[in-house]
């Protein structure tokens, strides 16, 4: 009987994607998307997952784990599974599978929706079970730990220092959606304000008035998060009130840089994790109410499978749809971040091995589900809002009227009254070029609960949206920034260990510093960049992140050949080498491609000729703006190139690694096969 529902479920799942893959010319209704997935991960999860659980890792329940043998109630805390799954989703699950898939959405939606479900199944969700494993293993160790040792200490530094400087641009990214989804929106910015003394509140209530109350403390935190969001409407509307919270893209930024240092030195039970329950509880209550309303309306997908900027000629960001859809989706069907959690607070929770595969696989394949929901919110919007939204005014114009003359020439006709209509029950003044997906993404979702659930909450129900994605956001930032902070002490300790104390408060006020001023920087020269930074650090993020997933993957395949599991290594193999593919494919062509749409260097010559003949080039307005373009562009062309040879040195490490585990292993057969041989009878 079992095996009768297990082929249902396949043939459902097969026949959903068929007809997202070969549908043309007619709309296709989004329940079939969530078929698709709900099937896909149900399949993943049930065979591949247990195959990989039983002959690849071979998972032993009855050995003792990490938190059982090193059980100090502080790091290593043996925790209930469910418990710990919720942190686990509440750490990786940041703005990646909201707004990848939503700016990815510009190549139409069948690139996305099939890198999503494929991507997930057989790459972003091994990576995270399999690291997950071995960092149980090894007692806990973290990604960059786990690489001193099987790499040797040059291979170990070098993946260090590739972890480190790609969490820079992973949490810049972060803090630039939060700052572009508030940029002139009071009721946004009063309602994520409210977000951190909400997140203080359950703390200290958790901690010092109902100590161990982790439901009564939740349930609080979702009161007043509810509460911020109608209070937002408040603030909206009054005019004393609005003008304290209505600001541009830089203040903004310096509030969130002023956040993420206080995150990254305040108690963990302050701020942190109070933020991981509420978080969750909003995280899986909000995707579950939106499939929920999906399939209640059953809304059709209003843009086309695929549209003419395959070509590369896309309005939010350049690049031709391989390799940019795989790493603009990133999170989405796998995410480098991922890795660290896996490998840092996860494994030292975790009571027993059996529970790797629902908190590893299960966990991404969830994240993904997410991405498959915000790949529906942003589809089922008109093409001509969608592109009206996320399109920056250095592109299509900076007046409205010359904005919709563009996006309807390209064959999404939008007018500009139907963009006012919709600010106006969004409860905004404006929606044109709200860059960083955000924005889109939560009038999508508005626009799916409104008409589920009552129309005439639109406001509310957009406004909810963006505090749903800011929690998201700001939760992966300060835990970001905080993984970030250990990392450069783990590696300051070694030249000074006094440096390496997290505890000793000097240390972790400079560490936190660096930090966050690195990560800061690159907020900073988003937020100034003309076309709104998303087109400028986007890439750059994507790349960052599939390249810290090539290393983990990469270093799980030699650990898997150092296990001498080296016939089932394919399972790491094949991801790893598609990443490999696709990141150096892209980080080549954004540093040297001749397109100034694609290529830094090509667009930093482009605006350095034009400078030189005194020439202003759109968007920037002076020529001082000009010389910051040119700058920025020479700083992300060198970070690009110092990620590609990091990547590169890790792979030559890798490489070396596993000829040594080979030889290793052929040495040993050698000597097995002549003990055997001595033991043979005289004459046999």
């Amino acid at each position: 009987m079992g095996n009768i529902v297990w082929l249902a479920v396949a043939l459902l799942g097969a026949s959903a994607v068929g007809g997202i893959a070969l549908n043309r010319g007619e709309s296709i209704n989004a329940i079939w998307f969530i078929t698709a997935a709900v099937c896909v991960y149900a399949i993943a999860y049930r065979f591949y997952a247990a195959w990989i659980a039983a002959k690849v890792l071979t998972l032993d329940e009855t050995r003792a784990t990490p938190a059982e043998r090193f059980d100090n109630g502080r790091d290593f805390v043996p925790t209930n599974k469910w418990i710990v799954f919720g942190h686990h989703f509440a750490a990786i699950a940041g703005p990646g599978p909201l707004v990848g898939p939503t700016l990815a959405a510009q190549f139409g939606y069948l690139p996305g929706t099939l890198w999503i479900l494929v991507g997930a199944v057989i790459g972003g969700c091994v990576q995270d079970m399999v690291t997950l494993f071995f960092s149980m293993r090894r007692d806990g160790r973290s990604l960059g730990q786990m690489a001193r040792d099987e790499l040797g200490p040059v291979g170990g530094f070098a993946a260090l220092i590739g972890t480190f400087a790609i969490m820079i641009i992973l949490i810049a990214v972060l803090g630039l959606v939060v700052v572009n989804a508030m940029k002139h929106s009071p009721w946004a910015t009063s309602t994520v304000a409210a977000t951190i003394p909400i997140a203080m509140i359950v703390g200290l209530y958790m901690r010092n008035i109902r100590p161990g109350r982790v439901l009564e403390g939740s349930l609080l935190g979702v009161i007043l998060l509810l509460l911020a969001v109608v209070g937002g409407g408040w603030v909206d509307h009054n005019a004393t009130l609005r003008a304290l919270f209505d600001h541009e893209g830089l203040p903004l930024a310096w509030g969130v840089i002023a956040y993420g240092f206080a995150a990254a030195i305040l108690p963990v039970w302050l701020l942190l994790a109070p933020r991981d329950y509420l978080s969750t509880f909003m995280k899986l209550g909000t995707v579950i109410l939106l499939a929920i309303a999906i399939a209640i309306l059953q809304p059709e997908i209003k843009m086309p499978a695929l549209t003419q900027f395959i070509d590369g000629t896309g309005p939010i960001f350049g690049g031709t749809l391989f390799p940019f859809v795989f790493i603009t989706i990133a999170c989405g069907a796998i995410s480098g971040f991922h890795a660290l959690i896996a490998s840092g607070t996860t494994p030292k929770l975790l009571a027993n091995e059996r529970d790797i595969r629902m908190i590893g696989y299960g966990g991404m394949a969830l994240e993904s589900f997410v991405a498959i929901m915000a790949l529906i919110a942003a589809t089922v919007l008109e093409p001509g809002v969608y592109f009206a939204i996320n399109s920056p005014a250095g592109i299509v114009g900076k007046e409205a009227a010359a904005a919709v003359a563009t996006i309807s020439a390209w064959g999404f006709p939008v007018t500009v009254e139907q963009m006012a209509s919709l600010a106006k029950q969004m409860g905004e003044t404006t929606l044109f070029a709200r860059t960083g997906g955000a924005p889109s993404l939560a009038v999508g979702m508005a626009s799916i609960f409104g008409n589920a659930f009552g129309n005439g909450m639109l406001a509310l129900w957009y406004h909810f949206a963006i505090m749903f994605e800011a929690v998201f956001i700001l939760t992966t930032l300060d835990a970001g920034t905080r993984v970030g902070r250990f990392m450069l002490q783990d590696m300051l300790g070694n030249f000074w260990p006094k440096l390496g104390q997290t505890s000793w408060m000097p240390s972790v006020i400079l560490t936190s510093g660096i930090v966050v001023g690195a990560w800061g920087y690159f907020l900073y020269i988003g937020v100034i960049d003309p076309n709104g930074g998303v087109n400028l650090l986007w890439p750059l993020f994507g790349i960052a992140n599939q390249m810290l997933a090539a290393i983990a993957l990469t270093l799980c395949v030699v650990v898997l050949y150092r296990m001498k599991r080296e016939r089932y290594a394919f399972v790491a193999i094949a991801p790893t080498a598609w990443l490999y593919i696709c990141t150096l494919t892209a980080a080549f062509e954004k540093i040297f491609h001749d397109d100034p749409r694609i290529g830094f260097l090509a667009h930093a010559r482009k605006f350095a000729a034009a400078a030189d003949r005194d020439q202003l080039l759109a968007p920037a307005k002076t020529l001082a703006e000009m010389q910051r373009v040119i700058f920025n562009d020479y700083v992300d062309a060198t970070l690009c190139g110092i990620y590609v040879t990091l990547v590169l040195a890790m792979l030559g490490f890798a490489i070396r690694a596993i000829r040594a585990a080979r030889a290793a292993q052929h040495v040993t057969t050698r000597e097995t096969e002549d003990e055997l041989h001595d033991l043979q009878p005289a004459g046999a």
